[in-house]
Formats: structure tokens, C-alpha cells, sequence
């Protein structure tokens, strides 16, 4: 997913306001499966609402609309950049993959939340139950890499994830990221949990924000350059392509 599903404390850094950028379904290190994401799956089902509560009590709206449609502009500005075998880290419920398969481009999703999966599969893409820091198949053969809707929170370390897909793409591979639009220099970790309209909550996990200054910032040691950038509407996204 593009959210929550790992466990753990975070580790304090940098603070900065405003609501995190958060997606579909976190996976990360530790991650803890059902009993983090049941409030998700729950939204999923039911079309929402869900929320992110941090551990400092504030609570942002988590976007399952936008995640269940069909991809919008912002969304079509990630596919059209996207070549060769593409690997979506936290798909949620699969409109990219789908709509990459759709193109002709060969994709699979991975996420922790099993309703995901099957959503994925479901809109006629591919996907399995697996963290981005478990095996996976196509290691080092991956053209692309996928962390949007805030995927880069994914197990609270931006830095390790960062090293982890620069290990999973073929040399040269391109890695695009969605960050926080607001804020370029943000570069926050934090704890939080999953919640539902009914005020039921997941287990804790570690979660993170980062915006384009601060990943141009960690790219270069974890093996990326920052190729471009862009905006559409209110979202803010990067390219970064792997060393050979």
C-alpha cells in the first residue's frame, strides 16, 4: 500500500506541519500485517472513511476515493514516465498497475494489505502480499519503481527505502517518487497508527513525509540522481534515475 502497515516506534527528526502525504498501504521493515492495517482493509471495502492519527493526536483524512478511481492527471504524469518492467511498492488497490497493463507495460504491485491484493488483481492487474524489504521477484531487473501517493513514509526511514528499490532496479533505472507538495524542504518521521470512522485503530507503525529538497538531499547516497521534477494540481513528484 501507499500507507500504513508498518509497526514500530518512529524515530524523532525534523517536525513540519501540515497533513502527511499518505497512500494506499505501508510496507516496511517489522511490518506487522493485519493488526495494523484492519481499519484500511475495512476502508477499502466500504469505501472509507479512514484516517492517520499520530502519536501526538492529530488526525488527517486518508484519500480512498482518489486511491479506488481511475488514475486522474497527476496519476497519467507518473505512467506516461514509466518504461520497462514497473514495480508499484504499496499499490493499494491497483490503479496504476492496472492502468499500466492496460498500456502494455508489464507491472506488479506489492502490498501488505491482503484486500489490496485482491483489488489489484481484481481491476485486472497483478500483485502480491509482500513488503518492498522482503525477496522479491525481478530483483536488479526492474526498469521502474513506483512510490506515490507518500510512498516514501513507507517504514519511516526514506534513506533505507531509498537504498532498498536503488537494489531492485536495473542499472540505470528509473525510481519515481511522489513528495510532499507543500513543504520541499520537509523531511519529518514520526509514529502513527490507522483509524476508521468507528474510532477502532491499527497497531502502530513507522511512517515519514519527505518533500523534493530533502530527497535531493539523500539521493546521491542512496545511489539516485534527481533527473526532474514536477507538479500537477497540488501534487509534486520526482524522477530519479539509479547508478550504473
Amino acid at each position: 500500500m501507499s500507507g500504513p502497515a508498518a509497526s514500530g516506534a518512529a524515530a524523532s527528526g525534523p517536525s513540519a506541519s501540515g497533513p502527511p502525504a499518505i497512500g494506499p498501504s505501508a510496507t516496511g521493515p517489522s511490518a506487522t500485517g493485519s493488526s495494523a492495517l484492519e481499519p484500511y482493509e475495512h476502508a477499502l471495502r466500504t469505501g472509507g472513511p479512514v484516517y492517520l492519527r499520530r502519536a501526538d493526536g492529530r488526525r488527517h483524512a486518508l484519500d480512498i476515493a482518489r486511491w479506488t478511481a481511475e488514475p486522474d492527471a497527476a496519476d497519467r504524469s507518473m505512467l506516461v514516465r514509466c518504461w520497462g518492467p514497473t514495480l508499484d511498492i504499496g499499490c493499494g488497490p491497483g490503479r496504476l498497475v492496472a492502468a499500466l497493463v492496460r498500456r502494455g507495460t508489464p507491472a506488479l504491485g506489492i502490498d501488505l494489505a491482503p484486500a489490496a491484493v485482491h483489488l489489484t488483481v481484481a481491476s485486472g492487474g497483478a500483485a502480491l502480499r509482500r513488503s518492498v524489504f522482503d525477496p522479491l521477484p525481478g530483483e536488479r531487473r526492474w526498469g521502474t519503481a513506483l512510490l506515490a501517493d507518500g510512498n516514501i513514509g513507507i517504514g519511516g526511514d526514506p534513506a533505507a527505502l531509498l537504498t532498498r528499490t536503488a537494489a531492485l532496479l536495473r542499472d540505470r533505472g528509473c525510481l519515481i517518487v511522489e513528495t510532499e507538495a507543500e513543504e520541499p524542504y520537509a523531511h519529518e518521521r514520526f509514529a502513527a497508527c490507522v483509524e476508521d470512522a468507528r474510532g477502532r485503530t491499527g497497531a502502530p507503525f513507522r511512517w515519514a513525509r519527505l518533500g523534493v529538497r530533502a530527497l535531493e538531499g539523500l539521493a546521491p547516497a542512496c545511489g539516485f540522481a534527481v533527473r526532474e521534477t514536477w507538479t500537477v494540481g497540488d501534487r509534486q513528484f520526482a524522477a530519479l534515475v539509479g547508478a550504473p
